[in-house]
């Protein structure tokens, strides 16, 4: 019995072949590969959409006060002996790294405080680490609903005849346009906070 070998494959089919080829590669180096953060990536969340709070000078803010710019925004207090210092100290280096783009990153500094935390006190202690730093503050109930819509946790905790508080290390970034991006960890250095903010506001220019 005679068994057929191959079908002779033609020049034509070879060229449709290679050119199928050649589509796919181009259609796959043209697809625009996802941008890879340090830190956690919130674009798209439903939460940490904006906030209203108060100003050390009394003027109401909310995120499109600052359009145009980066927005690194973190809960705490003045009196924390340890967590918010270091993130506020860290948040003046990413700043002096990200060079001239530095002018393009406004932190702001929530109080989770408010009883302590009054407008003097705030400014004060945002701008002796920076003079560009913002403070900003609510009463008890602003306070709570806005840590709420941000997913902050914070709870007083009794220390003899005063207190101290309990809260949540992430520091929230927003983009240029205002939109939630980023969760950078209380535990990232200053370069890979920095290599994400230039990121962000690379992609936003």
């Amino acid at each position: 019995m005679h068994i057929p070998g191959p079908l002779p494959i033609s020049r034509r089919h070879l060229l449709i072949a290679g050119g199928s080829l050649a589509a796919l590669s181009l259609a796959a180096c043209d697809k625009v590969l996802p941008v890879r953060y340090n830190g956690i990536d919130l674009t798209g969340a439903n939460y940490a959409q904006d906030f209203r709070l108060t100003d050390a000078d009394g003027h109401e803010r909310t995120l499109a006060d600052f359009k145009g710019k980066a927005v690194m925004l973190f809960f705490g207090f003045t009196q924390c002996p340890d967590v918010c210092p270091t993130a506020l100290v860290r948040a003046a280096e990413i700043r002096r790294m990200l060079g001239a783009d530095g002018e393009r990153l406004q932190v702001v500094f929530v109080t989770v405080d408010p009883e302590r935390d009054l407008p003097v006190v705030l400014k004060a202690y945002t701008q002796a680490f920076d003079p560009s730093f913002i403070g900003l503050y609510g009463d008890l109930k602003t306070t709570s609903e806005t840590a709420k819509a941000f997913k902050v946790f914070y709870k007083k905790v009794p220390t003899g005849s005063s207190y101290t508080m309990d809260h949540s290390t992430f520091s929230y970034v927003f983009d240029p346009a205002g939109k939630i991006r980023l969760v950078l960890r209380h535990e990232q250095s200053a370069q890979e906070c920095a290599d994400d903010l230039r990121k962000i506001l690379q992609t936003s220019a």
